[in-house]
């Protein structure tokens, strides 16, 4: 309870723990429970099945009982509570590593991979936190939510530690910040890349001031703020900052900015290139297309720059970064360009096809579906956005969960049919994957959306293997024979 504020209800301060718990199931002898009140269930519901099964300590928010013989202690906010008892049954790890965190709508996943790639490069052991894994040296872990719950995040940061890591770069959501999942750490460098209207609802945020709070949550608890001068919404997502701040972006203004972009094409390839003035003098080149490429990039030195990465291998490593199912290309063709994306909703797939667009295609080609037991807006919206801006869209399936995947379809047709695009519709996502390749022709540009990272198709409940790289290699192969 180290760096806590608690009221001791009954009980012993000074008793053993052997554990620390907040799932009721895993409830042991000897632990200390942590009642969390969550969007399903209520901890506080499950006292007395805790005790039962030998608790020794409750941490509880509300007025409690618990049996005689169990302490009990009681915090304003058991999420905190939460969060700073597991940095300290885990020896307050944070301390032992450079922790950097990125928080902003998009650009995450793509700037903490871009992170990891230069600082490697450079020699540092570096950590992995993100919505698509974990990494902890050779070990990878699947990801179920973006900034894991803080009692993960310091055993993340423990095994980090122990394993020889020097740094950790991971992704801090809103929701993260909101529900104290990274509290206790002080961060020595927080970035925030930018701002849009998003998770807005009943179960994220309550208001876009609300979401814009929580991102700004980040830099009272960093040393070093690097932000994003171009968005409109910097001063005041770093209003009440406690950390010294540095901007990157195109302005004039800026710390680190972006000067001569262009963008960079050759056969099967797409890039950008740009100048980094102010902070560095550097020029660069990323083998991801797209503005944001620049955006996500000038971040990533930002922060090499105070790990005293010498410029080559910021240069080396920029190339050498890749990030799993995040405008991926995938060698195919000299004649056209393809490539996988994780764009599953409106705005990331309008983002994506307009910034494909700027590279002037002789088609623009659109595979994608939507995913089931979701809302049905979205497939309209995605239907109407890939008729505006796709020459071809080939509608497929995603993960149609227990919904039929032509009544899926049929929806996204609906907003196709706002648009004068052409499509084809073939249910099964690999023959789709065929006919995108075989009827491919030269100055065209690909796009896979909607799957990215994902290596599973979820159908009826259950999850089946399928990655989109496996059966562009099935495909190659199948058309090789046939010809």
């Amino acid at each position: 309870m180290e760096g806590l504020e608690y009221t001791l209800v009954q009980g012993q301060a000074e008793t053993e723990i052997t554990g620390l718990v907040y799932d009721s199931r895993k409830a042991t002898e000897g632990c200390l429970f942590v009642c969390i009140k969550g969007a399903v269930a209520d901890g506080h519901d499950f006292i007395d099945e805790v005790a039962q099964k030998g608790a020794a300590a409750i941490m509880v928010q509300e007025e409690a009982d618990a049996p005689e013989g169990v302490a009990l202690v009681r915090v304003s906010d058991t999420r905190y509570g939460l969060a700073l008892a597991s940095a300290a049954w885990f020896g307050h790890p944070a301390r032992e590593l450079k922790v950097i965190g990125v928080t902003g709508t998009k650009g995450k996943t793509t700037t903490t991979y871009m992170v990891k790639s230069i600082l490697e490069h450079a020699g540092y052991r570096v950590g992995l936190i993100g919505t698509i894994e974990a990494i902890i040296g050779d070990q990878v872990i699947p990801a179920d939510r973006t900034t894991p719950e803080s009692y993960i995040l310091q055993e993340y940061f423990r095994r980090m530690a122990d394993s020889g890591c020097q740094c950790v770069v991971m992704e801090v959501s809103s929701q993260g910040l909101m529900l104290h999942r990274t509290a206790g750490i002080l961060f020595d460098i927080g970035i925030f890349t930018n701002l849009e209207p998003d998770h807005i609802g009943p179960n994220e945020h309550s208001s876009f001031e609300e979401y814009m709070a929580c991102k700004g949550m980040l830099f009272r608890q960093c040393r070093i703020g690097i932000v994003n001068r171009d968005d409109k919404h910097w001063q005041q997502v770093t209003a009440g900052h406690t950390c010294s701040l540095e901007t990157f972006g195109f302005s004039e203004e800026a710390d680190l900015r972006a000067v001569d972009a262009k963008l960079v094409q050759r056969p099967g390839y797409l890039g950008i290139s740009y100048h980094a003035r102010g902070l560095v003098d550097l020029e660069v080149e990323v083998d991801v297309p797209g503005k944001f490429s620049i955006y996500n990039s000038l971040t990533a030195i930002a922060i090499c720059r105070h790990f005293q990465v010498a410029p080559g291998d910021i240069q080396e490593a920029l190339q050498a970064a890749r990030v799993k199912g995040r405008i991926e290309m995938v060698k195919v063709s000299d004649d056209f360009t393809l490539m996988i994306d994780y764009a599953h909703n409106a705005m990331s797939l309008e983002s994506l096809l307009v910034t494909l667009r700027e590279y002037e295609p002789a088609r623009l080609v659109c595979l994608f579906g939507c995913g089931g037991n979701r809302a049905r807006q979205r497939r309209y919206e995605m239907g109407e956005v890939s008729g505006r801006l796709a020459d071809l869209s080939i509608i497929t399936s995603d993960n149609p969960r227990f919904e039929e995947p032509q009544a899926i379809i049929d929806d996204i047709k609906v907003g196709m049919a706002k648009t004068d695009g052409k499509y084809v519709e073939i249910i099964d996502r690999k023959e789709a994957i065929k006919y995108a390749i075989s009827h491919g022709q030269p100055g065209d540009v690909i796009v896979l959306a909607g799957k990215g990272h994902e290596d599973y198709q979820e159908i009826k409940g259950k999850k089946y293997p399928m990655d989109e790289r496996a059966l562009i290699q099935e495909v190659l192969k199948e058309l090789a024979q046939e010809n």
